[in-house]
C-alpha cells in the first residue's frame, strides 16, 4: 500500500505513535514484510513471519509445498530481502528505527494520556499538533507533502521553553517572545 516507501512508512508509523489511542502494529510491519498478494482469500493477508534467509525464511524446515501458505518469494518483500535477522544486524534498518519510535512514545506520558491540540500553519502540508498532560509539552510537526516544505509557527505561547527533537535529543536554543518554528 506504500510502494515500500521507507518515508511514507515511518511518516505514518510516526503519526500512529504520536496519536491518541492504542496503536497496532500487525506482525512483520516492523520489519516492512509485505503480502502474498497472489493468494486467494485473505490468505495473502500475512504469510509466515520472515525470521532469516534461511528455508521457508526460517519460519519453517519444511517442504515449502507442505506449508498451509508459503513464505513470500518475491524479490522486493520475500525473506530473501527482508527479514529479522538482516535487519536487527542494521543500525538504519526499519525494524531499529520502530523500536526507537516506540521507546519515545513509551517514555512520554503525553503521548498514551495527553491531549491533543492542533495548531493550522498557513501552510496546510504540514500538519502541527500539541500533545499535553501534566508539566508535559510535546509539539508533532509532520511534513504530510512529496517534498521539502517551509512552515511557520508562532511559538510565542512556549516563551522559554528548550525544544528537545525526541528521536535524537538535539536541543536548540529556548524559545522567546518572538521566536518561530
Amino acid at each position: 500500500m506504500l510502494e515500500n516507501d521507507r518515508r511514507k512508512i515511518e511518516l505514518l508509523n510516526s503519526l500512529l505513535f504520536s496519536f491518541p489511542g492504542t496503536p497496532v502494529v500487525y506482525y512483520g510491519d516492523e520489519i516492512g514484510m509485505g503480502d502474498n498478494i497472489y493468494l486467494g482469500d485473505r490468505d495473502g493477508v500475512r504469510t509466515p513471519m520472515q525470521w532469516s534467509l534461511d528455508r521457508n525464511g526460517g519460519f519453517s524446515r519444511a517442504d515449502p509445498a507442505k506449508l498451509f501458505l508459503p513464505a513470500i518469494q518475491d524479490p522486493v518483500y520475500g525473506f530473501s530481502a527482508v527479514n529479522v535477522e538482516a535487519q536487527l544486524a542494521s543500525p538504519s534498518s526499519l525494524s531499529t528505527w520502530m523500536r526507537r519510535i516506540i521507546a519515545v512514545r513509551r517514555s512520554h506520558v503525553s503521548f498514551g494520556r495527553g491531549s491533543l491540540r492542533f495548531l493550522y500553519p498557513s501552510n496546510r502540508k504540514v500538519l502541527v499538533y500539541l500533545r499535553e498532560f501534566q508539566n508535559e509539552r510535546i509539539l508533532c510537526v509532520a511534513n504530510v507533502s512529496r517534498a521539502p516544505q517551509a512552515v511557520e509557527l508562532d511559538l510565542a505561547e512556549f516563551k522559554d521553553a528548550v525544544p528537545v527533537e525526541l528521536t535524537a535529543g538535539s536541543r536548540f536554543p529556548a524559545i522567546n517572545s518572538h521566536s518561530y518554528l
